[in-house]
């Protein structure tokens, strides 16, 4: 673990000595301006251990200088806490440093916190503040990166319950992030410095077994280096070759998530393998399999197929000597660096001349989709959660039907590469071809398949996706189609219910004015006419109370029950149909107004609506359109002679009668009658009579039973 850095005397020469062996000579006089305007503005401040406060921007701007970063985020790291913590203002800065100076500092900035937020909400609003200005320069959350590992390197001053609190947050969203962008050293350092807090004894135990496994494997490693070395030569491949050691954090969670014992888990070694291009690899790994067997199942290509943050290398595990697995790296020297460095050895900050590389490429695209969905979340902590979904790193790799390949994140759906496709590809999506089999949208993809959407012009997303998706942006596009879908249905049947209340009162709605609306918006503190609209269809205000409000004092008080209102069966969300008694077309019904639902249609007689029947301002009359031609579900049960074929006869008449069969289960009370339930589609009454008489006509049907409670 990182030990805890103390600076005896407080001085830039380390951090203007490491810059300079990459800056310009102006630039390191920059630096030099930067330092002396943040030391003053911190002078008196110190941290937690007692150190002076300027250690810390010092060492933040170190981590970037480690890094190669340029002079404005080397400057903008030292200024990065002067806005939050000193009287120094970002018009300051600006003047002297720069605008784009300025930017990164405010980006790197928190909110102040707004009195009525939560803590949650107020952590939320920081990270989607951030990582907007992340979006438009990656600088940013470098910045934060490299201040939240210096935070976790001198966590020891903090009380225990801010070091959990930090530890969790960084191990759940600063450490994912670090991965996603493909720093991978900064990923790892994170995950042990977080497991140190979260669970130290734990992380003792291990680091213990770790240092006293060390020496009893160093004759294997330096026996399986060698070897590898010398075959290598022999094909005459330029190699460097090293071991490689799991980090702390790493070995634990494979120790849970595989439940092996640490012996297990330390029994697999890894050696890392540097050649000098692309082809070399595959050379290197033709001749390594011809010295040890290659386990099954267990290489992976990831030069061919790249991760999301750039990471490119090939994966194979071999049998070694006595058995013993052997994981091996075999990349570049650039794909190395790419995969320690990631965004940071080639970061987005450059001319609009420059052509963009993989690595920028992939970021750019994951920084465009932060964009997307953040206009399209409801708030910050909604934006949090997609972030968290899409910070899991786990690939799998799956082909268009033009061959093109898609990553997408493990446990993916068809409706997932629907929506990474096209969003309106994902929102007319009704079923996936996957290997030229049609199959349920909910089909959980695998590395390889070849998926293809089939779409309609009337499909729509159903809120029932929500529970299957995986993908941040799919689940975000779901609930965001939903949200706009449920507010212009919840428009449209406000319209019906203030309608119908204003003819109630002996008054046409288009008689009433833009001057009555406006008096009545200013007096409830409404903002427009769809607002009060929306909470009419969602039960949270009274169609009649807002018709007698508009009229104000023109109304008449002897006004009538409203009239009812026309239910076509098509309404979407904002009207809803009981599960209790399932009304259709022909039936009785009456709807009951449900706070924040909108408008919910039982039968006239179902048992459930007792409670509302003395409270006329809970129900309104609705009656049905004449052929609505949609299809209802009903419930039925059938008591059947126990014979053999008698499920066949009776679906074969439900089929006869043009009626669909959603579900069937049958239950055998003895061994003479059988309950067949089924679950079957009509389209009224009439429809549900005449396959009744159908079922009637087989001679093994003893009864019919429509259910409802």
């Amino acid at each position: 673990m990182a030990q805890v850095e103390t600076l005896t005397e407080v001085s830039s020469k380390p951090l203007i000595s490491l810059a300079a062996s990459y800056l310009r000579s102006e630039d390191i006089d920059q630096l030099q301006l930067a330092f002396n305007l943040a030391d003053k503005a911190h002078t008196g401040q110190t941290r937690k251990s007692g150190e002076p406060y300027i250690t810390h921007p010092l060492s933040v701007a170190s981590i970037l200088a480690e890094w190669h970063l340029d002079v404005q985020a080397l400057i903008a790291a030292i200024l990065h806490d002067t806005v939050e913590d000193t009287s120094t203002t970002s018009l300051e800065i600006a003047e002297k440093f720069g605008k784009p100076i300025a930017d990164l500092v405010d980006g790197v900035s928190k909110l102040d916190r707004i009195e009525s937020q939560t803590e949650q909400q107020a952590q939320a609003e920081n990270f989607r503040k951030m990582l907007l200005a992340m979006a438009r320069d990656v600088r940013v959350i470098l910045i934060k990166l490299a201040d939240r590992l210096h935070n976790m390197r001198t966590l020891s001053a903090m009380k225990e319950t801010k070091q959990r609190r930090i530890a969790r947050e960084t191990l759940d969203i600063y450490g994912p992030i670090a991965n996603r962008l493909g720093l991978h050293a900064v990923y790892q350092e994170m995950q042990d410095l977080c497991f140190f807090y979260l669970f130290p004894n734990r992380y003792q135990v291990l680091s213990k077994a770790v240092k006293a496994a060390r020496g009893n494997r160093r004759e294997v490693v330096s026996k399986v280096l060698n070897t590898i070395t010398q075959r290598l030569e022999q094909y005459g491949i330029d190699a460097t070759v090293t071991g490689r050691e799991k980090n702390i954090y790493s070995i634990y969670k494979k120790m849970i998530g595989k439940s092996l014992s640490f012996s297990e888990v330390l029994d697999i070694y890894g050696f890392r393998i540097l050649v000098k291009d692309s082809q070399s690899c595959y050379l290197a790994l033709g001749a390594l399999h011809t010295l040890y067997k290659p386990i099954p199942g267990k290489f992976k290509d990831y030069i061919a197929i790249p991760k999301a943050n750039g990471y490119q290398s090939l994966h194979t595990t071999l049998f070694g000597p006595y058995g013993t697995p052997i994981e091996l790296q075999i990349r570049t020297s650039d794909m190395h660096k790419i995969a320690e460095s990631g965004v940071a050895s080639h970061w987005l900050y450059k001319s609009t001349e420059t052509p963009l590389t993989d690595v920028q490429q992939k970021t750019h695209q994951w920084l465009q989709s932060l964009l997307e969905m953040q206009t399209e979340s409801r708030d910050a902590v909604e934006f949090l959660e997609h972030l968290k979904v899409d910070l899991f790193p786990d690939q799998v790799y799956v082909f268009t039907p033009k061959g093109n390949i898609k990553s997408l994140p493990k446990g993916a759906t068809a409706v997932d590469f629907a929506y990474d496709v096209h969003t309106d590809i994902g929102n007319r999506c009704v079923a996936a071809k996957i290997n030229n089999e049609l199959s349920p949208l909910r089909t959980t993809l695998a590395n390889g398949d070849r998926v293809e959407i089939i779409t309609a012009d009337n499909g729509a997303p159903n809120p029932s996706w929500l529970n299957y998706v995986v993908s941040a942006k799919a689940r975000s596009k779901i609930r965001h189609y939903l949200r706009t879908m449920l507010l212009d249905e919840s428009i449209e049947l406000g319209r019906r219910l203030l309608n119908q209340a204003l003819r109630a009162l002996k008054i046409n709605p288009g008689d009433i004015t833009d001057s009555q609306w406006e008096f009545f918006l200013k007096r409830d503190r409404c903002k427009t006419q769809n607002e009060v609209l929306i909470e009419i269809g969602l039960g949270k205000r009274l169609n009649i109370v807002v018709a007698k409000g508009l009229l104000s004092n023109t109304i008449k008080e002897n006004h009538e029950r409203p009239g009812s209102i026309t239910i076509r069966g098509s309404e979407g969300i904002a009207v809803q149909f009981a599960t209790c008694c399932r009304p259709i077309p022909g039936d009785t019904i009456i709807g009951i107004i449900k706070k924040g639902q909108g408008l919910l249609i039982h039968t006239q007689d179902c048992r459930s609506i007792k409670q509302y029947r003395n409270d006329p301002d809970k129900w309104v009359d609705v009656e049905w359109e004449n052929n609505t031609g949609k299809l209802f579900d009903v419930e039925i049960k059938l008591m059947t002679v126990n014979r053999r074929g008698v499920l066949a006869t009776v679906a074969a008449a439900i089929a006869d009668a043009q009626s669909n069969i959603d579900s069937v289960s049958i239950n055998k009370p003895d061994g003479t009658y059988s309950e067949i339930n089924f679950t079957v589609q009509v389209t009224d009454t009439s429809h549900l009579e005449v396959l009744f008489q159908r079922l009637r006509d087989i001679p093994e049907v003893v009864r019919i039973t429509r259910i409802q409670n």
